[in-house]
């Protein structure tokens, strides 16, 4: 496929006032400006009609496919709210890929997403980043487990003070995400002590879980609104050295310098919508902004289904009105949701050996009053 005559938003250099890119099999071959578009091209052609040539959109953060659309109880798969400590859930075992709402994220030029439990226990379970075509999630994964989620704050108190169960308390929540870290660290040990003379501890699905965790392979993705919980969720991970994102940081904004000391990102989001609890006492339309100025690394998400999978290009666009310029709002739904999520070899970029997820519009991607013209996943029309 060759898709010309359109801007091209590259990602990874400039813009192309008038360009082309072109696809091979699965992956990008070639970015340029249109006088360099390949002579002979014996392949299809497809105009953009001088509209806008983007990467993909990815959603950093959501649960797609994890509550079913205008289902209720029967495909409300997100939170298991009967333990506290969940590692050992794995997103993959829940989504439903023939949700609606896929249908609508691809219409909208979403191609990827990183979807998983909610925010109901301390420590919830395994995210996973798969694409958003597909029948059945095992052939639309792109990694998976991508992280694990961790949760601070008022959801996880909620839960359990209607239950009269601990945690009530935010102390109580950070103390059972360090019992169970330090749990594995030693099931983890005992393992690697383990020989011919010592037996193996007794196989534990939630230590095996949070092995990765512990040594440093997997990212803990920690819910987190207010300025105490994020700082707390920082704390927690500098204790243990795991690798942290924090998702949402309502109030981010209030301690750009810790985060930028700390060498936090941020997933920022749900920006569309009312203060419908305590811990968004804080919520503007500057965040991404001042994190942008502050040198904090961010990304922009819908949480969906707070706000609708189709409406991460208007979060991003929401974010221009609080004081981002355009192309630096579109990185936060593009380039750097891919490095933020550890997937920026593959997607979030127009270049030359990524996969050729691409979308067309007919007006720079974060105008809303813009359409979608076109939607390419691994080189496919979709």
């Amino acid at each position: 496929m060759l898709i010309i005559n359109g801007t091209v938003h590259r990602m990874d250099g400039p813009v192309i006032e008038n360009g082309f890119v072109a696809i091979s099999g699965s992956k990008i071959a070639q970015v340029g400006p249109i006088e360099n578009c390949p002579k002979n091209w014996t392949g299809d052609v497809f105009d953009a009609q001088g509209g806008h040539i983007s990467p993909g959109f990815i959603d950093t953060h959501c649960h797609l496919g994890m509550f079913g659309d205008a289902l209720g109880f029967e495909s409300d798969d997100g939170n298991e709210e009967t333990d506290p400590c969940t590692p050992h859930l794995r997103a993959i075992d829940a989504i439903n890929p023939l949700d609606r709402c896929f249908s609508e994220a691809r219409e909208a030029g979403v191609t990827t997403v990183l979807t998983g439990p909610g925010s109901a226990n301390p420590i919830s379970g395994e995210f996973a980043a798969i694409k958003t075509d597909g029948r059945w999630v095992d052939a639309m994964v792109v990694k998976a487990p991508i992280s694990m989620k961790l949760a601070l704050g008022e959801n996880p108190k909620q839960v359990y003070h209607n239950r009269d169960e601990t945690p009530v308390t935010r102390m109580a929540i950070a103390a059972i995400i360090r019992e169970n870290l330090r749990k594995a660290l030693e099931y983890g040990e005992k393992l690697d002590k383990a020989d011919e003379d010592t037996d193996p501890p007794d196989y534990d699905a939630k230590l095996e879980a949070l092995l990765p965790v512990v040594r440093g392979k997997l990212p803990v993705h920690i819910h987190a609104h207010r300025a105490s919980d994020i700082v707390t969720g920082v704390r927690i991970a500098r204790e243990f050295h795991l690798k942290c994102v924090i998702v949402h940081g309502t109030a981010s904004h209030l301690i750009v310098d810790f985060l930028q000391e700390e060498g936090v990102p941020v997933i920022t989001g749900p920006c569309l919508g009312d203060r419908s609890k305590p811990e968004l006492t804080d919520m503007s339309l500057k965040t991404p902004s001042l994190l942008h100025k502050g040198g904090v690394p961010f990304a922009i998400c819908t949480d969906h289904p707070e706000v609708p999978i189709q409406y991460l290009p208007l979060c991003a666009a929401l974010a221009v009105k609080g004081g981002l310029d355009k192309e630096t709002a579109l990185s936060a739904i593009t380039i750097n949701a891919a490095k933020i999520a550890g997937l920026d070899e593959d997607l979030g970029s127009l270049t030359p050996g990524k996969e050729a997820d691409i979308v067309v519009t007919d007006r720079h991607p974060l105008e809303v009053t813009g359409n979608v013209r076109a939607v390419f996943i691994g080189g496919r029309r979709i």
